[in-house]
């Protein structure tokens, strides 16, 4: 780094093989909305997720290609729903143990895991450091930096619910991907994007992705949900 150049510090978003991966490309465009620096880790399960909710094949060797063809699509799979820059994203391999996000040293701001799955749950509470996604975690909890675990399946068994309690008392948000409505969601895009805005909203990062609860009773009924920019077009 150059005298007077600024150290890039990015959020660490990984991907796990939950389903809800509209969850994780609305974050995503998100924090790029933001103006945020994204690192990206895809883990191997999340791949066929990806494939079959979206139809979309992510590699490494072309991954911004595929990024940008994934982050285009709506929630309801309309391609050239959004427009996103995705120049300030770096993509990390699951496989490389060597990558960045695996020391503690290498300058993150946090990392958020949405969707989690719940052997991801597993894999971050017992701390078994079996890819990259789950090292980065643990090293964002070692390192006191936040993490969100925005956990996807239902329903939740005793072992689950015991490591996503191990995860809060090391420091983590547990963050259930639950959409709300009073927000006045009228498409499967603001339902994401609430989840998204939650998920964005414990890390600190500003978006317009939802309306906010004012006290307002039916105050939601009042024009839709979404707040703006999200990331790109509102569907209609």
């Amino acid at each position: 780094m150059k005298p007077g150049e600024s150290q890039r510090a990015p959020w660490i978003v990984g991907v796990s093989g939950a389903s809800g991966t509209p969850y994780a490309a609305a974050v995503l465009r998100g924090l790029i909305e933001a103006g945020e620096s994204v690192d990206l880790v895809v883990s191997r399960a999340s791949r066929l997720t990806l494939l079959d909710e979206t139809g979309i094949s992510f590699r490494d060797a072309h991954w911004r290609d595929d990024l940008r063809a994934w982050l285009s699509l709506g929630a309801d799979g309309k391609p050239g729903t959004f427009d996103v820059d995705t120049t300030d994203v770096r993509h990390w391999s699951a496989g490389d143990l060597a990558a960045g996000p695996s020391s503690g040293s290498y300058p993150a701001r946090g990392m958020l895991i949405v969707p989690a799955s719940t052997a991801c749950v597993a894999g971050v509470a017992l701390g078994l450091s079996k890819d990259l996604l789950q090292r980065a975690a643990s090293v964002t909890l070692k390192e006191g930096r936040p993490l969100v675990v925005a956990v996807r399946e239902t329903p939740l068994n005793g072992p689950t619910l015991r490591q996503l309690v191990a995860l809060d008392e090391a420091g983590a948000t547990v963050l259930p991907a639950s959409p709300a409505f009073y927000a006045g969601a009228t498409h499967i895009q603001h339902l994401v994007d609430f989840v998204a805005g939650r998920a964005l909203d414990a890390v600190g990062v500003p978006h317009r992705l939802y309306r906010r609860w004012e006290g307002d009773l039916g105050g939601a009924s009042g024009g839709g949900a979404g707040g703006g920019r999200g990331g790109g077009p509102r569907p209609a």
